[in-house]
């Protein structure tokens, strides 16, 4: 966290007469109406982190300003004095080493601990003399502790399930949000989330659900993810295709029969209407149209050979003499 501009005197001077001037001047004073305001940055403070108190709305041109623990002006509380004269800081009973007080009223407070959680009053001595009371509040929240991540099966066949998900935490008080691939869980409708978010159910699996789930424990102060757990969806592509192939194979060698069946049909189908008929032995008969009694044998007639015979087979004919 970066500190305010402006830099801290370290000078250590005596400030037991200061002392004692700011608590004349606060018990002999009346507040003013206009009040400086306290901000706590970041509002939220975890274990370990900075925190500043930033001084608003004071006045313009101030003697100093002075911080103490607790919701009063108590000078054994005092954590420091800052002059803005001689530009002096002078550290109060209860400076820890971890409290810089800037020039503007501004107190940063380093690695904050649970010791540092309560109020701190600010007093401002204005050129007339007369002061400003404001009092800040912090609060400082433990660190989460790392949550673990445990599954019901970590490799899975797709459209088999369910596959339960669970977020182990010792903590209380947390919220619990799911991360798959790093990024913020969006969830199906095969997923579902019990009611403290702490399982999540996906049921029936799908190769899309392959990859890295983790969970988050957080409080108002922070927050920790687990580490990566990583899901696998196994399915038949391999076997499906093969099936395919197969499939296809037989289609094609049922095509590649078929077709020369049925052009062989159709050429003897055709040669065939130009072939008068033909007795069962095998004589040749006139045929309407040529001269002679139709169904006489013809010497000089084309016919078929008898049925059975490899000419008609082959589809070809027979001349007489």
């Amino acid at each position: 966290m970066e500190p305010p501009s402006g830099s801290a005197s370290r000078q250590h001077v005596p400030w037991s007469r200061l002392l004692l001037a700011v608590s004349l001047l606060t018990f002999w004073t009346p507040p003013t109406t206009a009040q400086p305001t306290i901000e706590t940055v970041p509002p939220l403070a975890a274990e370990g982190s900075n925190v500043l108190l930033l001084a608003h709305n004071v006045s313009e041109n101030p003697l100093g300003y002075a911080w103490h623990r607790g919701e009063r002006v108590d000078n054994t509380q005092l954590i420091a004095l800052y002059r803005v004269d001689n530009n002096a800081t002078t550290n109060g009973p209860v400076y820890s080493g971890r409290e810089t007080l800037y020039p503007n009223g501004t107190l940063l407070i380093w690695n904050v601990t649970q010791r540092d959680t309560g109020s701190y009053t600010l007093l401002v001595t204005k050129n007339d003399l007369q002061t400003e009371i404001q009092t800040g509040h912090l609060h400082v929240h433990p660190p989460v502790a790392r949550p673990s991540l445990q599954a019901s099966n970590t490799t899975v066949t797709e459209h088999e399930g369910p596959v339960v998900l669970t977020c182990l935490t010792d903590e209380t008080g947390v919220s619990i949000r799911w991360f798959f691939k790093g990024q913020s869980l969006l969830l199906a409708e095969r997923m579902t989330l019990s009611s403290d978010n702490s399982t999540l159910t996906i049921d029936p699996v799908s190769r899309e659900d392959t990859g890295d789930y983790q969970c988050e424990a957080s409080n108002r102060g922070s927050s920790s993810r687990s580490n990566p757990l990583r899901l696998r969806v196994t399915w038949q592509e391999n076997s499906r295709a093969l099936g395919v192939g197969a499939i296809t194979g037989i289609v094609i060698g049922v095509l590649l029969v078929l077709t020369p069946l049925a052009v062989l049909g159709r050429f003897i189908f055709l040669h065939r209407r130009k072939w008068p008929p033909a007795s069962t032995s095998g004589e040749c008969l006139f045929s309407p149209g040529q001269r002679g009694a139709p169904g006489r044998p013809c010497p000089v007639c084309s016919c078929l050979p008898p049925p059975g015979s490899l000419a008609l087979s082959l589809g070809l004919q027979h001349r007489g003499p």
